[in-house]
């Protein structure tokens, strides 16, 4: 109970601070009628209300996860942070695949499908974002392409 109580006040500190940034973002003279603040400040307001709730109703026996919950949450962190500094030198698609087949196997240990899911994936992903929303991605790396 008391665990949830810490997190609950924690997550509205959070939550009060990243309304506090979001309130620094500067605008620019072709911004949109809403503007850039108002994302984030509904961000931040969803993730205060959900601290409040805990804060008031509490779960009066949280089950804490086993240890092996926790390594397979390690290993995501891990994954992710690698992907994030391996998109750069490597390009989307060779990172995405990797990542997205690991994360696969992690939810069912399967070999073959978490590689054709993080094949998949990293192509369909690749082919929306590059095509689909024209963002500037790189496929693969320069040295493989030439």
């Amino acid at each position: 109970m008391a665990s949830d109580r810490i997190f609950g006040l924690i997550t509205v500190l959070v939550a009060l601070a990243y309304i506090a940034s979001a309130t620094q973002i500067q605008t620019s003279f072709l911004s949109d009628p809403v503007g850039p603040k108002a994302f984030p400040i509904g961000i931040g307001a969803v993730a205060a209300i959900c601290g409040l709730v805990m804060l008031v109703r509490p779960d009066p026996d949280p089950d804490w996860p086993g240890w092996k919950t926790w390594l397979s949450l390690a290993i995501a962190v891990v994954v992710l942070v690698a992907y994030a500094y391996s998109l750069k030198p490597f390009g989307f698609i060779i990172p995405t695949a990797i990542t997205a087949a690991i994360l696969s196997f992690q939810i069912s240990p399967r070999a073959l499908p978490a590689i054709l899911a993080g094949a998949g994936l990293s192509v369909g992903l690749f082919l929306l974002f590059k095509h689909g929303l024209g963002l500037g991605l790189i496929a693969l790396p320069k040295a493989l392409v030439g």
